[in-house]
């Protein structure tokens, strides 16, 4: 352990954590050993590396065993930090939000290209918004963007909000509490611009069955049910958001959905019974089938 007559300097503490950490199936042993001897030391990552044989304090030590010890248990760096980088921009996150992965970027990047003129106006909506990463991400892409944000958790509303803040958009995004489409007017009730209809709707809803929660790694079952569970066959919220997305997108606007990488033929189904036409597929950055877009007709 950390303690004893042993002078831990930042080189010893670093390579003890990284032999933990790989005993323990931790893909990112080494990084994530600096990330959080980082967070502790309040330096970069580099400066570790500049004063390699700087001994801990009894405090510093203290305070990186709390966070070994809770990561050992099983709970995401991303939680021990409360930050996650998402498109390059930084993100508060805790657990009451599912952390950002990589591989929603994809959402980004296939919203991105639906836009040709960026600058131009448009209205967004981002279901089940979580964190604001989506939406925070497409404000900074889509300078003529104002985004709607709906999450049905409080809490996670409030980390939403606090993102939106943190990155400067606070004028482009408005965060609403409420299930799916429930916090936004209905077409033609009061919301300005195109009748109340969007030009993009996007949404990485929960979408892992029930029962497969159980099976997850510690970690990913450390995120909050409500960001994962999808109901029994995982569907559930593809089911509410291709029935109803069409009454709130213009002519022309399109839908744009993360799922699991097993579940791109019912999604497109999905689209398709609802009338969404040229319907795309695309993957991720691990080559796995990760987004549906479909235009309204």
């Amino acid at each position: 352990m950390l303690y004893g007559g042993v002078a831990w300097t930042t080189l010893a503490v670093l390579d003890w954590t990284t032999q933990r950490f790989t005993e323990a199936g931790i893909g990112a042993a080494r990084l994530e050993a600096q990330l959080l001897l980082a967070h502790v030391l309040r330096c970069s990552r580099m400066q570790l590396y500049t004063g390699f044989d700087k001994p801990l304090g009894e405090d510093e030590l203290a305070a990186y065993r709390g966070l070994i010890k809770r990561r050992l248990a099983g709970e995401s760096v991303s939680y021990l930090l409360g930050e996650q980088e998402f498109w390059g921009l930084p993100f508060h996150v805790d657990g009451s939000v599912l952390v950002p992965r990589p591989d929603t970027e994809t959402v980004i990047e296939v919203a991105r290209a639906l836009r040709p003129d960026r600058a131009a106006p448009c209205r967004v909506l981002d279901l089940c918004t979580g964190s604001g990463a989506i939406a925070v991400a497409l404000a900074k892409e889509l300078p003529g963007a104002h985004v709607v944000a709906t999450e049905v958790s409080p809490e996670a509303a409030a980390i939403a909000r606090r993102n939106v803040e943190r990155n400067g958009f606070s004028d482009r995004i408005a965060v609403r509490i409420g299930d799916l489409f429930a916090p936004v007017d209905r077409p033609g009730h009061g919301v300005a611009g195109n009748d109340g209809r969007f030009d993009l709707i996007v949404a990485n809803p929960p979408y892992i069955a029930s029962a497969v929660i159980a099976t997850l790694s510690a970690e990913v079952r450390g995120e909050p049910r409500i960001a994962l569970d999808g109901g029994a066959n995982g569907l559930v919220f593809y089911d509410r958001i291709c029935a109803d997305a069409r009454g709130y997108l213009v002519p022309g606007g399109a839908l744009v959905v993360e799922h699991g990488f097993d579940q791109a033929d019912p999604v497109r189904e999905r689209f398709a019974r609802a009338g969404f036409t040229d319907i795309v597929l695309v993957h991720d950055l691990g080559k796995n089938p990760r987004v549906t877009r479909g235009i309204a007709p």
